[in-house]
């Protein structure tokens, strides 16, 4: 595969550019890797909403050399687009069944790096989550998920078992955030990428 050209990262539940993870990964592409191409959306509340930003913002890029990274929610998102463009993925902590997980936050929620941001998380966008649902991967070779046993949001079990044939890394501990992302998994994650 040629080496990556374009990265699209993906923002998990409740998150935004501004997350730990999203703003250490701008830093390291900034600073070593200036020729790729990086984009990493505000998504909105809606899944569909979302889904339909994403395909409209990376249309014209290579689908060979280009890759997504997703973190939580924006995993569930990361699997749709490598399901439909078949991009390298990253995915971290994933949710795999977020229509199930994400009913009891229906309504008002904030965001959590800034509680005055709120946001309304509405009933209908349970259907549109199921409706961006993948099923089993065509090319799971593509996908790399770092799964924390310590999740304490998600169930690693279900993370696991999403991905047969995909390259796993399983941590004993951990948690959802992956607070040892940039010292412990970014080298290993831009390894996957290869970026240019």
């Amino acid at each position: 595969m040629p080496p990556t050209t374009h990265l699209l990262y993906l923002h998990g539940f409740r998150s935004s550019p501004r997350s730990t993870k999203a703003s250490q990964m701008a830093r390291r592409v900034a600073s070593q890797h200036p020729n790729l191409r990086w984009w990493c959306p505000q998504l909105p509340p809606s899944p569909r909403e979302a889904v339909a930003l994403v395909m409209r913002g990376i249309a014209d890029w290579p689908r060979s050399s280009m890759a997504v990274v997703g973190s939580s929610l924006g995993g569930f998102y990361a699997t749709y687009v490598t399901a439909t463009t078949y991009c390298r993925a990253v995915l971290l902590n994933p949710a795999v069944d977020p229509a199930r997980d994400l009913m009891r936050h229906i309504g008002d929620q904030t965001l959590w790096h800034d509680p005055t941001e709120h946001f309304h998380f509405r009933p209908e966008y349970i259907a549109e989550l199921r409706a961006l649902e993948a099923g089993p991967l065509d090319r799971p070779e593509q996908v790399f998920a770092i799964i924390a046993k310590g999740d304490e949001v998600l169930d690693w079990r279900d993370m696991s078992d999403r991905y047969p044939g995909s390259r796993l890394k399983i941590l004993e501990g951990g948690d959802h955030a992956l607070s040892d992302f940039e010292s412990q998994h970014l080298d290993e994650v831009l390894r996957f990428i290869d970026p240019v």
